[in-house]
């Protein structure tokens, strides 16, 4: 290939890059400030993470239903008895960590709430060693106590802090550990055949409804049922204005899930951490401008101190996997040579024992 064809292959896979991240950065950026603008008027965040479950739900029967016609070839449908084994416990975590973190706007602003959940990969780090997805490396101890001093210098004497809402976000940071780590379990198992996103997603999103709506009923169900929102409105216009609103959401939370699954599969884990770094200061920024939020000068340094824990995590990250995959090769390249050493020998050994037969018939 000629330097201008490289050139050209470089600027061509660069422009699908950004234009995936920016595709993921307005589902991602636009549902963090709807679930915020919704709960302002629209104090359900249980139901409305069921609406969207149902929405993502039908969506992805339909992309499947689409696909099968378009390759002719049926998509994998787990059987009762390992659905409930193998997905079960991640849509039950799944469904609490959305839910959790949807009901903590009705109390934090959107810069608490975009900080301490980036603290789910300190939890992600953590699972992920306990299932030994990852190696415990010293390096690790410098990212926790960076990601976690970080939190600290943000929440310290934030004059719009609240423990409540904390504490929602903080346990559905810690429930997303487990989440993405039984995620990663399961798609990467082969004999299940979730490696598809889309195919992941029908499978969770019944079993997340199911373990949310007990919630739903114990928190917000008598409250909804008696509310002029929804079920004793009086105007049609305003019912038919909340479900657009509440639709709106359901698009952009498959979108979201679409988004993130077509940036990995067509860039890599890496480009997705990367641009969540930088989505992460989008938000607060678009926060402080927009929204109002208060941060002061310790909150942004807290802020700079948490994400260069992040940074430093996906770098090294980066450069593990780099000496993972140079292994890799020189040992397939070691076991290749191996072989042809062995092959020669036995052609050898061979061709030495064919000359003595020779040898006895002419004798």
């Amino acid at each position: 290939m000629s330097q201008l064809g490289l050139i050209l292959f470089f600027l061509r896979k660069t422009l699908i890059t950004l234009t995936l991240v920016l595709f993921y950065y307005c589902f991602s950026i636009g549902i963090t400030f709807y679930n915020k603008w919704v709960m302002k008027k629209f104090h359900y965040p249980i139901f409305m993470t069921l609406v969207h479950l149902v929405m993502i739900f039908v969506f992805s029967g339909m992309s499947r239903t689409l696909t099968s016609w378009y390759t002719g070839n049926s998509r994998i449908c787990l059987s009762w008895e390992l659905y409930m084994k193998k997905v079960a416990a991640t849509a039950l975590v799944t469904a609490l960590d959305i839910g959790l973190s949807n009901w903590s706007f009705l109390f934090i602003t959107v810069s608490l709430y975009t900080m301490t959940k980036s603290t789910a990969i300190l939890f992600i780090l953590f699972f992920s060693v306990v299932f030994k997805l990852e190696e415990l490396r010293p390096w690790l101890i410098m990212v926790i106590l960076l990601i976690a001093g970080g939190l600290f210098m943000f929440t310290y004497k934030s004059t719009q802090f609240n423990m409540e809402g904390f504490i929602l976000v903080l346990v559905a940071s810690f429930l997303g550990g487990i989440r993405w780590t039984l995620i990663q379990i399961i798609t990467q198992k082969a004999e299940l055949g979730l490696q598809n996103p889309i195919d992941t997603m029908y499978h969770l999103q019944p079993l997340m409804f199911v373990g949310l709506f007990p919630l739903f009923l114990f928190n917000e169900g008598l409250s909804l049922s008696a509310s002029e929102k929804l079920f004793r409105y009086h105007k049609t216009s305003n019912l038919l204005h909340m479900m657009f609103v509440l639709a709106a959401g359901g698009v952009l939370a498959f979108g979201l899930c679409f988004s993130e699954f077509l940036l990995v599969s067509k860039t890599s884990s890496l480009t997705l951490s990367v641009a969540g770094i930088f989505k992460e200061v989008c938000i607060l920024v678009l926060a402080s401008h927009v929204m109002g939020d208060q941060l002061s000068t310790l909150n942004w340094l807290g802020f700079a101190m948490c994400l260069s824990g992040i940074s430093l995590h996906v770098a090294l990250k980066a450069i593990c996997s780099e000496d993972s995959s140079k292994v890799k090769r020189m040992d397939k390249l070691h076991n290749k040579t191996t072989t042809d050493i062995d092959m020669e020998l036995l052609l050898s050994n061979g061709q030495a024992n064919e000359d003595s037969e020779e040898e006895d018939v002419i004798y």
